[in-house]
């Protein structure tokens, strides 16, 4: 192993010792990983594997290895275990003697004697011994936490919302990795014929089933594709797709999206205008205002104007009254999008879904008053939190009696999930994103 060109594994260890320091997100860090060691074909996903896998199953990992343990270890330590003990326990591909001889030669270089002696004893023990069972655990929500790495009061916290059973699914499913999923611009091109160009290109993907417009990969990163370059779809969840037809659109309208990066639902939105109206597309940081620009060039939206500005303060830049629609796709925790950032569950706490609500509704207020009469404000979030979700929007309609609730129109497929006004998505209802969408209306003569 060289110094300046790592192996998978010293990358892994590196990479999982930043998100833990630094608090980063793996997905943003593991792209740099990649790039940066120039891990290519099996190299890049057995570090996508290892990496998300890890991170997924810390808590398991760590009841794993609890046992054998008898002194405090260096945290690279830890991490070094972990990352050891889930190639041996999830992968059936790789033997475990060459985990184990990855491991204690990533420890000499690390450490000293000491430690790849501890390391490789410790590795060869359960080889030997095997791993104790979860059963062990007597406590119903407890062994539920530690079984799918969830932290215990997110599980409790879920199982009083929800129920034991919704959370149970709930959890299990945020251990499966996401399918990819893209929403084909119609403007450019029909559903077929995406479909038929990304075979040709060697893609192996199937209509949705759940939105008319969209298509899921089976095999390949459709990121990668020219038809992507050419701006025939973009990146979205199944989800996430479901905004765009809450918000009723009509031809001509002028929309305001409040937080709009990276441009999903802004394209989403300007594609269902069909070249007319207006999309203002508001995001607090200039790079990602910047990043709606560009994805609006790519699929040839023409009619978004991106801005660099906080929501919040919307009410003191545009004219009352004025917009047809808005969109307010809030900050949250992002509990719903754990399959995809399982950092999360171990970095957020209840203090911040306290806070993250007064954000919500503070964005809500600050840009309602720029609603026509009879306009529909859609509030959405990728969360599964009832505090942020029913209890945001019910405390707004509270607070604004000039509002009140809309019948929520979704595609077909899922009007089954529709409660009246609004809609919880679960990740296990059809492997999309958990995610949470209201529609409400202003008052006619409300201004």
């Amino acid at each position: 192993m060289s110094k300046d060109r790592k192996n998978v594994r010293e990358a892994a260890l590196e990479l999982l010792e930043a998100v833990e320091k630094n608090e980063s997100y793996s997905n943003l860090l593991l792209d740099r990983y990649i790039e940066k060691y120039r891990f290519h074909g099996p190299d890049r996903a057995l570090l996508t594997e290892i990496t998300y896998g890890t991170l997924q199953r810390k808590q398991t990992l760590d009841y794993f290895l609890a046992p054998f343990l008898r002194k405090k270890i260096e945290n690279w330590v830890r991490i070094l275990l972990r990352l050891s003990i889930y190639q041996m326990v999830y992968l059936d591909k790789i033997p475990d003697r060459a985990i184990i001889f990855e491991a204690v030669e990533i420890a000499k270089k690390r450490g000293h004697r000491g430690i790849s002696g501890m390391v490789n004893g410790v590795l060869r023990a359960i080889q030997r011994g095997g791993l104790r069972s979860l059963k062990e655990i007597e406590d119903p929500l407890e062994r539920l936490s530690v079984a799918t790495s969830h932290p215990h009061w997110l599980v409790a916290r879920w199982a009083e919302a929800y129920g034991y059973k919704t959370t149970k699914e709930m959890c299990e499913a945020n251990l499966i990795p996401p399918l990819q999923t893209a929403r084909v611009n119609l403007n450019r091109a029909s559903v077929e014929e995406v479909i038929e160009k990304l075979v040709r290109e060697g893609f192996t993907v199937e209509r949705s089933p759940v939105i008319p417009e969209a298509v899921r990969s089976r095999k390949g990163n459709l990121a990668r594709s020219a038809c992507f370059k050419e701006g025939l779809f973009t990146i979205q969840d199944e989800s996430s797709m479901a905004v765009a037809y809450a918000l009723c659109i009509q031809e001509g309208q002028r929309i305001l999206d409040a937080c709009a990066a990276p441009g999903g639902k802004t394209t989403h939105i300007a594609e269902k205008l069909e070249g007319t109206g207006e999309v203002i597309a508001l995001d607090l940081h200039p790079h990602k205002a910047k990043l709606v620009r560009e994805n609006a060039e790519r699929l040839g939206t023409g009619q978004i104007e991106a801005v660099a500005m906080d929501s919040r303060d919307a009410g003191a830049h545009f004219e009352k009254n004025t917009f047809d629609r808005i969109l307010v796709d809030a900050p949250c925790t992002g509990f719903g999008v754990l399959r995809r950032k399982p950092d999360i569950k171990y970095a957020k706490t209840v203090d911040d879904i306290h806070a993250l609500k007064q954000v919500q509704l503070s964005i809500l207020s600050g840009v309602s008053g720029l609603l026509k009469p009879d306009g529909i404000l859609v509030f959405s979030t990728c969360t599964v939190d009832r505090e942020e979700n029913e209890g945001t929007i019910e405390t707004f309609l509270q607070e604004h009696p000039e509002f009140e609730p809309y019948p929520l129109h979704v595609p077909e497929a899922m009007e089954s999930l529709v409660d009246g006004y609004r809609m919880q998505i679960f990740p296990q209802d059809f492997g999309g994103d958990g995610f949470f969408i209201a529609s409400i209306r202003k008052k006619a003569g409300k201004a």
